[in-house]
């Protein structure tokens, strides 16, 4: 018989609405939502009293294992997976990549065998490469990896001669997708970025200092200008992965209204909204390599203004070791990425719900981001986008027993002594947080419960994600 869990206390969270209620979990799946105390036999009680019950989070732009074919993060899948956990994520979709001369089911099995000792569930993207020229060869290609349960690609339009893909690349590519499926884009202008970066160089300007004048904020939104246009003229469905400018998401934001955009979609991740460029002047500006890099304030993505256009709060999270990072003191060499996974909902949480009611409360006109709306930009609607809804990023009877209990009262100050990355530090070190995780549901396991891990490594599951479909704005 099916083990029997009841989750008593809490207020449940989901996208419509913050209800009074009990979940009940048979196995592995969510059973029934409850009335307040009603009674089961046979249940065993998971304590919510006081605290919001969220669908697990789906982080869905993580990079675990990352190897660019130039850098490569020190973790695995047991301990990307493992930090994620600790962080509320019950879910992650990240990327497989497909090396040269390699196919698309060649990546995806590569990858699956890296990601055999995950704690979670997850699912992939394919970072595409070297697609066929022939137009018919290409659809073959890509209709084989959705078949695959892999629907979404992503490309880059910079890292030349790694991953860029010009005009002419991009335009090849989404004319040959299925509409059923979703292309991911990094989107900075190649020659802008490129301009800035020698010039910098030429004059000696090499130091982490000069990072965030490499890539200006320009180079982001001309790329995502370029993108939407070519994605229109092609017809194709696209997601426009971190963006870290205000006026990105605008740009987005005034594409969607076009009726004749193809679905159109973005994402931003914390430290967008929670850092600025200050820090390359700062004593540990090495902590704050990445791309897109930190923005000048006046750029900065206002979260309380953007989240209705998101569709995800994502992390981007990447786990480069502290000696990695400093290992070279020019900016051109020194890996770009944050570990971001097990940080995201507690800053997320704290930013646009905490610190807007103190906000509002100080007579600032200003809006929290509704308790409903967090699950679904950090739940429901990243499991839409990638083909895992509602099994993923639901508490409805029939979807997976993935459930995050948040209690929102404790003062948290982020410490990376306390965090379970292999970095050695933290972007957020002592940013002040509200609230912490209780407990951690996958399926119906407490995989995390008062900061202690019970599972196993290779209990996490591939996810076949099902053909793209569009929804919302």
């Amino acid at each position: 018989m099916a083990k029997r869990l009841v989750i008593r206390g809490g207020r449940v969270v989901t996208p419509a609405d913050v209800i009074e209620a009990d979940v009940l979990i048979v196995g592995e799946k969510i059973a029934a939502l409850l009335a307040p105390g009603e009674e089961v036999s046979g249940a065993e009680t998971v304590d919510a009293g006081g605290c919001l019950v969220f669908p697990g989070v789906v982080d869905p732009h993580t990079h675990i294992q990352l190897d660019t074919g130039i850098y490569q993060t020190a973790d695995d899948w047991e301990i990307g997976t493992r930090t994620a956990a600790f962080g509320g994520v019950t879910t992650v979709v990240d990327f497989a990549t497909q090396f040269e001369g390699m196919t698309f089911p060649e990546a995806l099995q590569a990858r699956l065998a890296e990601c055999k000792p995950a704690l979670i569930d997850y699912g992939l993207h394919m970072m595409v490469t070297d697609l066929p020229h022939d137009p018919a060869q290409a659809r073959r290609w890509l209709e084989e990896l959705r078949d695959l349960g892999v629907p979404s690609i992503k490309l880059y339009t910079t890292y030349r001669p790694n991953y860029y893909a010009d005009d002419a690349e991009l335009l090849h590519t989404f004319r040959a997708m299925p509409h059923d499926m979703l292309a991911m884009i990094h989107c900075e202008n190649d020659a802008l970025v490129t301009d800035a970066t020698q010039r910098l160089v030429e004059a000696g300007k090499t130091s982490w200092a000069y990072h965030g004048q490499a890539r200006p904020p320009e180079a982001e939104v001309e790329a995502i200008q370029r993108v939407i246009y070519l994605a229109k003229v092609a017809g194709a469905a696209v997601y426009i992965v971190h963006n870290s400018t205000q006026e990105s998401v605008w740009t987005v934001a005034r594409a969607q209204q076009d009726p004749d955009q193809p679905p159109l979609y973005c994402e931003t991740c914390p430290q967008y909204f929670w850092l600025d460029d200050s820090r390359y002047a700062g004593p540990r500006a090495e902590h704050f390599i990445l791309q897109p890099p930190l923005r000048p304030k006046d750029w900065l993505v206002d979260l309380l203004d953007v989240w209705p256009v998101l569709s995800a709060v994502s992390t981007d999270h990447c786990d480069y070791t502290l000696a990695q990072k400093v290992e070279h003191q020019e900016f051109t060499k020194t890996p770009g990425g944050l570990p971001g996974l097990e940080t995201s909902f507690q800053l997320t949480y704290t930013y646009g719900v905490h610190l807007a009611e103190q906000r509002r409360e100080a007579g600032e006109d200003v809006q929290p981001i509704p308790l409903p709306e967090l699950a679904r930009l950090m739940s429901a609607d990243p499991a839409r986008l990638f083909g895992l809804y509602p099994q993923k990023g639901a508490i409805l009877p029939g979807s997976d027993a993935d459930v995050l209990i948040y209690d929102p009262m404790p003062d948290v100050t982020i410490r990376a002594a306390d965090l379970h990355v292999l970095a050695g530090y933290s972007p957020y070190e002592g940013v002040q947080v509200k609230g912490k995780v209780r407990t951690v549901l996958s399926r119906g396991q407490r995989l995390i419960h008062d900061g202690a891990l019970a599972g196993e490594p290779g209990r996490g599951r591939f996810l076949r994600g099902q053909p793209f479909r569009p929804f919302g704005g």
